[in-house]
Order: structure tokens, then C-alpha cells, then sequence
């Protein structure tokens, strides 16, 4: 009976096979213990040397790491295996040598493990955050859809800037410039209006010269966009979508949290709804903590940090001075010098995971701002056309993916989340 190591229990007392590779071996010179993994999971299998011809049992014992397997064996409960089971081995076939493994069980360095990121991967805690990933990703578009948003996509490469145009990847796109994508915003906003509740999810390129643990140059962003959404309405739908989030990494990834050293208990907490700063509420609390930040400017990691600290989760600060926000928000009636925006912070220093706000809808002012941001007006024209024919309130927000990941796995670094990191010096493999 074929099976995988996920489905193990299932065959208690009966004999099945597996296909994988051979994560790690020991043996007491009459027993092999093999480590099997097959993606799924890993297992330990052992091969006694009386239930095997000599020869078969002297290629047990010389099979090398990563080497590919196909095995059959019985299955026995083991409450002191990681999997709760282990299997006793019947035959033994090596489908493929793997020779001089890059990757031992020794201590490696950063650098080395990323030139090795392609083998890296089938570690046990990048397979463990790459499921965690995987969780995240379709819970938030499985809460979504629950209500009632279409997923719509957005292109890649693009005429315009989205998020300024100093961080822009240019690229030769016959006889013009075009752009690597900052953000499917504008366009959801467009998909809005013809759909009402909509959202994109895919890629996004940011050229920054960062080499701090939050930037990468290429991360993945799921963005929904609201007709008829005012701010406040987005931010509700922003630590709910979170919440259901955080409630189905416990329910599904324990286990795997728990093999990365993080407390579950910090992501149990996560749950709306989320607290709500004002920007000059947390200015203040700032400068109580001997941050001198000047009004109107917007925060770096170190105000982030200071702020998030003082939550249990995560917390929204809102309604940003206009000056430092993108041109597109939608200016506070009670006062135009703030725009009606949200940044939501993630608590034990992992900073700013979502942005968002309400849009500009008035033509007039938003032809003006694009102006004034010197942006070329022909590349937005059909943007402009958005607040021509039959304009609304409207809003939206996007979560990057990554920042959310690293948040919730509490680890150091963005570059494990993700199967490819690209930063700034990082292009391969």
C-alpha cells in the first residue's frame, strides 16, 4: 500500500511503501536507523541486520544522505517518534545516489545555506515554514472569499509608479520604459469598481538599497480593494482577515511552530479586534520614550518597535501627516494636514506587516496631487478615469507576506520565509 508519512496512522500494524530520500542514518552495527522524509514529513525507519541478505544490509548501511529511496516496511506506534510511528523495514531500493551532500547536520553559515538555498529547503524547519506559508496565504484568501471578494489579477509589469518612483525596476519594453510592479493597487481599485469586493495576490519589486532583516527586493503581497469602504470599514476587515489568520496556523501548524522554537501562545493572542493609535497619539508616546521624531515624518524600524511594544498584538496606527504618505490617500475631513491611512504594526518588534487607507476620490484634487508629485499625468489618465465615471468612497490595503510570516514564526530574519530570497546581493540560485 502506498502512502506518505502524513498519513501514516492510518495504516497501523500493516505494511505500506514510501517514497523519499534519506534525511539522516545512524546505526549500532546490527540496526540501521534511517531518518525518511518524503515532503510530507519524516519518519524513522529501522532495518535489523538478521531480516536482510548480507549484501542488501551492507547497502543500508553505506546509503548516503538525500539519497532517494523507495521503501516498504510495517508500521508500529511509537509515542516517542516525532511522527508517533515508525517503521520496521522489509526491502530496500535506492533509486538515486546522492553524493558528497553539501549540507550535513554540522553548523553551516548564512551565506553557505543561501548558495545552497535549493537544497536548504528540505531541512525540517524550512519545510516547517514553508507549510506555515502555505497556511497563511490560503487563509487569507479562504477568509476572502467567505466574503465575497473575487480574486482578480494584476499585471506585473506596469506604466507607472505606485509607491514613488525612486524604488522602481525599469526594464526596456520595446520602444518605451516600463516598470516592475510596486503594488496591483491602482488597478485593484479599477477591478473595484467593476466588482465591488475584490482582491490580487502575486509578486510585488521594490528597488531598495536595504540590507536590513525586513526588506527584500521581490516579496509577495495579497492586496484587497473595497467599493464603498471608508477606513474604518478596512481596517475591520484587516484584523479580522488576521485573526482568522493567526486561529488556523494553531490549528494546522502546531507542530510545525512548535519545531522552530516558537511560543504558541503568541499567536494564540492574536485576536480582534487590534488597537488604533492616532499618528499624533503615537508621536507622543515617542517622544515619552526618548524617540525625538519630529511631527510629520514617517516611521522607520526603530519608532516600530517602540510603539508595537507596548501591545500584546498587533496595533494600527492611523491617519499619517498627508505629507509622507502616498499621493492617492484620501485627505481627513476634520483634518486635511492627515490622510485618512493605516499602517498595522506587529507586536516583539516586527513592525509594519500591512498599509492601507481610504483612496482619493474626488478628480480635481487627485489630478492636482499626481501633479504635484511631478508624475507624468498621461501614464494615469485611466486611473483619473476611475473618479470621472460614477466615483465612490473606496478603500483597501496590502499584507505583505513575508513580514507576515516572519512575524509569526518568530524568527530573525525574511529571507526563510520565502523559497527564493532575492535581495540586494542575493540573486542566486
Amino acid at each position: 500500500m502506498d502512502t506518505t508519512i502524513d498519513k501514516i496512522g492510518q495504516f497501523e500494524g500493516q505494511t505500506v511503501r514510501l517514497k523519499g530520500w534519506i534525511y539522516n542514518k545512524r546505526s549500532s552495527g546490527k540496526i540501521v536507523f534511517l531518518q525518511i522524509r518524503d515532503g510530507f514529513g519524516i519518519i524513522q525507519a529501522v532495518a535489523v541486520k538478521s531480516q536482510f541478505a548480507p549484501e542488501k544490509f551492507e547497502e543500508i548501511q553505506k546509503a548516503t544522505q538525500e539519497s532517494s529511496i523507495i521503501v516498504t516496511g510495517s508500521v508500529r506506534k511509537d509515542d516517542r517518534a516525532p511522527s508517533g510511528y515508525e517503521l520496521s523495514l522489509e526491502t530496500f531500493e535506492v533509486v538515486g545516489t546522492s553524493e558528497d551532500y553539501p549540507i550535513s547536520p554540522k553548523e553551516h553559515g548564512v551565506d553557505f545555506l543561501m548558495e545552497h538555498r535549493h537544497l536548504w529547503l528540505r531541512s525540517a524547519r524550512q519545510h516547517a515554514i514553508m507549510k506555515i506559508r502555505n497556511t497563511i496565504i490560503r487563509s487569507c484568501e479562504d477568509y476572502l472569499r467567505k466574503e465575497g471578494f473575487l480574486r482578480i489579477d494584476t499585471p506585473i509589469l506596469t506604466p507607472a509608479a505606485c509607491e514613488g518612483t525612486t524604488t522602481l525596476f525599469e526594464t526596456d519594453y520595446f520602444d518605451r520604459k516600463a516598470y516592475l510592479s510596486q503594488s496591483g493597487q491602482l488597478y485593484n481599485e479599477a477591478n473595484c469598481m467593476a466588482f465591488g469586493k475584490v482582491y490580487c495576490f502575486g509578486p510585488t519589486f521594490r528597488a531598495e538599497k536595504s540590507k536590513t532583516r525586513r526588506h527584500l527586493m521581490e516579496f509577495w503581497m495579497l492586496e484587497p480593494e473595497v467599493a464603498f469602504a471608508t477606513i474604518e470599514d478596512i481596517m475591520e476587515l484587516e484584523e479580522n482577515m488576521i485573526s482568522y489568520m493567526a486561529s488556523k496556523v494553531v490549528e494546522e501548524n502546531a507542530n510545525d511552530l512548535k519545531s522552530i522554537g516558537r511560543d504558541i501562545s503568541k499567536v494564540e493572542a492574536i485576536k480582534a479586534p487590534f488597537p488604533r493609535l492616532h499618528y499624533n497619539d503615537a508621536i507622543e508616546l515617542l517622544h515619552s520614550h526618548g524617540n525625538d521624531l519630529p511631527w510629520g515624518e514617517d516611521f522607520g524600524a526603530d519608532e516600530e518597535t517602540i510603539i508595537s511594544s507596548q501591545f500584546d498584538r498587533p496595533v494600527f496606527v492611523h491617519r499619517y501627516p498627508a505629507q509622507c504618505k502616498a499621493f492617492y490617500m484620501e485627505p481627513d475631513p476634520k483634518d486635511p494636514k492627515h490622510a485618512l491611512c493605516a499602517d498595522l504594526l506587529a507586536p516583539e518588534g516586527y513592525g509594519e506587516i500591512t498599509g492601507g487607507g481610504q483612496r482619493m476620490s474626488d478628480y480635481e484634487m487627485l489630478k492636482n496631487k499626481i501633479i504635484e508629485n511631478k508624475l507624468p499625468l498621461e501614464a494615469y489618465e485611466w486611473y483619473l478615469d476611475l473618479r470621472k465615471y460614477g466615483s465612490v468612497p473606496h478603500s483597501g490595503f496590502g499584507i505583505g507576506i513575508e513580514r507576515t510570516i516572519t512575524w509569526i514564526c518568530g524568527i530573525d530574519h525574511l529571507r526563510e520565509t520565502i523559497p527564493y530570497p532575492r535581495m540586494l546581493t542575493r540573486l542566486y540560485p
